[in-house]
Order: C-alpha cells, then sequence, then structure tokens
C-alpha cells in the first residue's frame, strides 16, 4: 500500500502551523485540534478596552484645546488691561517715587515713637527717655537726607524704628509692683513634670489648654479647655474648685463661653487662659481679643491690628500645630498677647493687655520667626520661646525681655513631655509652675529663677 504524508499548513494567530497526515482507505486523514483556530476574543476585548480608553482621551483632549481656545483671548486681553492700570504708575519707578512713598511711610511711623516717646517722658521724665528722644530726633535728620540724597537702606532703617520702639514701649508707664516682682529676670531651671494626667474628655482631643486661676490672691481653682470641630473651635471650659478635683476629674462646672462652636464668641485655637475669673482667648475666624466673665457672663472684644489668623503664623518647628497663630498668657498684673504680622515679617510681636478695660497698653517687636518655635509663654513680664528636640523633648532656647528691650538666643533649658505636639504652654504666677496640654496629656512642671 502506497502511503504518503501530506502537509497542511494553518495559519493561526500570524504564525504557521505544520500538520502533518496519512492517506487511509484513500483518503487523507489529520489530526487537528480545534483550539488552534479558537478565536482570540480576550485580545480581542483588550484591544477594544484600549480603543475606547484611547477615544475618550481623545475626546477629553479636543475638550480641553476648545476651552483653551475660549479662555486664552480673555486671559490675554486680562493680561492687556493689568498692562494699561500699571502704565499710569510707571512714572512712580521711573522718577524714583517708590523710595519717597516707602520714606513717607518710614516717616509716619518715626512720628508715632516720637509722640509715644515724648508723652512718656512728660509723664515720668528719666534720662533714658531724654536719650530716647535725641536719637529718634537724630533718626528723623536722617530720613530727610534720605530724601535729599535718594540712598538709603531700607532694612537697616526698619531695625532701627524697631530697636527704638522696643525702647519707647519699655518706657512707657508700668506698674511699679510689676516692674518689682521678679528680681530675677531670667529664668535658670524648669523641673520634671510634677503632674502628669490625661484630660477629662478623651484622649483623642489632642488640642487644647489647661493650668490655673492666674490672679494673684484668687481662690485656687483649676481649669481646662479642649477643642472640638477639627481641633480648632471650642465653647466650654470645666473648672474644678480644687486641685483633688481636678485630679480625680469630678465635681466639675462646665462654663458655656458661647452658645455654640460657631458663634461669633467662640473660642478658636488652643491660646487660652484664665486670668481674674476671666476667660480670654482668640475670637472665631477673626484677629480679635474675647474676653469672657465667668460671673457676670459678660464678653468683650478689641482689635489686634495686622495679626496673622487661620494658620498664617502658627507654631510650627517640628511639625505646625494648626490653628495656634494667637497665643495668650497671663502674669501678675496684665494679660499678654503673642502673634506675629506681616508689618513684622513673620516674626513674634508681644502687646500687654490692661485685663478690665481690654485695650492694648504696649507693644514691642521681636526677630525672632514664630514659624521656628514649637510654643512661648510669659514669666514676669519675658517672653520665652521652646523648640523641638525629640519625642519626649523640648528647649527653652530664647527669651525676650521686655523690660530691658533685650533678646536672649544662648538658653537651653530641657523640657520633659510624653509625646510630640505641643498645643498650650502658660506659666503660672501663684504657684510659679508651667502648665502643658501636650497631646491630650496635662503636665506641670516647677520653675526656677
Amino acid at each position: 500500500m502506497l502511503s504518503y504524508l501530506l502537509v497542511l499548513t494553518v495559519i493561526v494567530t500570524v504564525e504557521a502551523q505544520r500538520i502533518q497526515g496519512e492517506q487511509k482507505d484513500d483518503s487523507c486523514v489529520c489530526k487537528l485540534s480545534s483550539s488552534i483556530w479558537a478565536f482570540p476574543a480576550v485580545r480581542f476585548e483588550g484591544v477594544q478596552k484600549h480603543l475606547q480608553t484611547c477615544e475618550e482621551n481623545l475626546l477629553q483632549f479636543h475638550k480641553k484645546i476648545k476651552d483653551s481656545n475660549v479662555r486664552l483671548p480673555k486671559m490675554e486681553l486680562t493680561l492687556k488691561n493689568i498692562k494699561t492700570r500699571l502704565t499710569r504708575f510707571e512714572y512712580l519707578n521711573t522718577n524714583g517715587l517708590y523710595n519717597s512713598l516707602h520714606l513717607q511711610q518710614l516717616t509716619e511711623e518715626l512720628d508715632e515713637i516720637y509722640y509715644t516717646a515724648r508723652d512718656a517722658h512728660k509723664k515720668r521724665p528719666s534720662k533714658e527717655t531724654n536719650d530716647l528722644l535725641k536719637e529718634l530726633t537724630n533718626a528723623r535728620k536722617d530720613v530727610e537726607n534720605m530724601y535729599k540724597k535718594n540712598i538709603f537702606n531700607l532694612e537697616t532703617m526698619k531695625s532701627r524704628l524697631r530697636d527704638l520702639n522696643n525702647r519707647v514701649q519699655t518706657c512707657k508707664t508700668i506698674p511699679e509692683d510689676f516692674r518689682s516682682t521678679c528680681h530675677q529676670r531670667i529664668m535658670s531651671n524648669i523641673s520634671s513634670p510634677v503632674v502628669t494626667k490625661l484630660n477629662s474628655f478623651s484622649k483623642s482631643y489632642i488640642s487644647g489648654a489647661w493650668g490655673r486661676e492666674a490672679k494673684r490672691d484668687s481662690k485656687e481653682r483649676y481649669w481646662e479647655h479642649s477643642l472640638v470641630s477639627g481641633h480648632k473651635h471650642g465653647n466650654t471650659i470645666r473648672m474644678y474648685n480644687s486641685y483633688e478635683d481636678f485630679m480625680a476629674s469630678k465635681n466639675y462646672k462646665d462654663e458655656y463661653i458661647a452658645p455654640s462652636y460657631s458663634h461669633k464668641n467662640a473660642v478658636q485655637g488652643s491660646g487660652t487662659i484664665l486670668y481674674d475669673n476671666t476667660v480670654f482667648y482668640q475670637c472665631y475666624s477673626t484677629a480679635e481679643i474675647c474676653s469672657f466673665n465667668i460671673t457676670t457672663q459678660a464678653s468683650k472684644r478689641v482689635q489686634l491690628v495686622g495679626a496673622g489668623i487661620d494658620n498664617k503664623f502658627p507654631f510650627c518647628y517640628y511639625s505646625c500645630r494648626d490653628w495656634t497663630d494667637i497665643d495668650l498668657e497671663a502674669d501678675q498684673n496684665a494679660v499678654w498677647v503673642i502673634y506675629a504680622t506681616e508689618e513684622n515679617h513673620g516674626n513674634i510681636v508681644v502687646s500687654r493687655l490692661d485685663p478690665l478695660a481690654l485695650n492694648i497698653t504696649h507693644t514691642w517687636k521681636t526677630q525672632l520667626f514664630k514659624r521656628s518655635v514649637t510654643s512661648t509663654f510669659m514669666m514676669c513680664g519675658v517672653l520665652y520661646a521652646t523648640r523641638f528636640v525629640n519625642t519626649y523633648q523640648e528647649e527653652v532656647f530664647y527669651a525676650f525681655d521686655t523690660t530691658t528691650g533685650q533678646e536672649i538666643n544662648t538658653l537651653s533649658l530641657p523640657v520633659e513631655k510624653v509625646s510630640a505636639g505641643i498645643a498650650n504652654l502658660n506659666y503660672n504666677p501663684v504657684d510659679r509652675r508651667l502648665y502643658m496640654y501636650n497631646d491630650g496629656y496635662l503636665l506641670a512642671y516647677n520653675t526656677f529663677n
């Protein structure tokens, strides 16, 4: 029997398949697997999906181009209008009048400082105020020469005015008992925590403040205030009539500062303090200081001109602590406000408040950038600032003495903590302790001069 082999060539997925066959009973018999002709449905679906995606992307791209063609002429027209509007002011630059405007601002600031110094000299004449008036007169002459010569260093003059302003503020009338209460001006040591306790609300309340009534000769009362609504707002302060009740979180009374978290008198931020039965704090969403008397339920407010708010200048050394733009502190005879302004280049500004009238009596400008520190507190008229060392330690590294106007950058006082973040740190002149709100934990320290 003659037998021979037939070769059948089949094209499957672009590759040639050779299939052998043999003759049987006058027929060619081949064994074939039907899978070689299976339609590549999976691949087809994949290609179809890619084509659909490509088509959608192409349509989106065409839409963007179409929108751009509509917007670009409008943008060009807007830019042209801006350029036209600015052209009329170009002469200010070509004629050197920008310098004149800057000098006019310096002159106004200088005049304000001069009149303040003159008033201080009239009330309490001294060699210091007399010397200040002479220096301010010389500064006035320097500005007049700048007008004539059109050559000046703006930053140097601003720094000079800041120094003169601080010295004038210090020369203002400050009660003698305020000056005499602190024989040793600068703090020398801070103890390990003598109180460590979780706040009475919840561990999740990581931002707030706590402490003891700061007015001398007042009854012993402790308070705590935790922020809710995104660790930003609050409207109650929890009061304790004894240390034992505070430690046991019992027999407290929640005082309502405002009807709700979003009321205009609600608290914003963790810079709260209690002084003379009155809560002082930043008013809801404004650059204003509010006071709330617990007994009379009366509220007051005062504008803090130029203060940055809404996380513009928060404490931000290691990780930014939201809503810490304005920090209130208290000592024997005053309430203090620590904040920052654009005019002072984001550096810390310290203002002293009359707690009864709630008006600003003195203002000092420091050279310490507010976002470069973790927290601040006031002690005996001295501003202290801390910075992050690690999760369990802070360091007091800076001090500004409002009595002398001097800044000290060489301090190195360690402060222990139990967590990384500090929401509030305040000094109490009654027991000479520091009170820290540390990520929901309440810590207190003894201080030494």
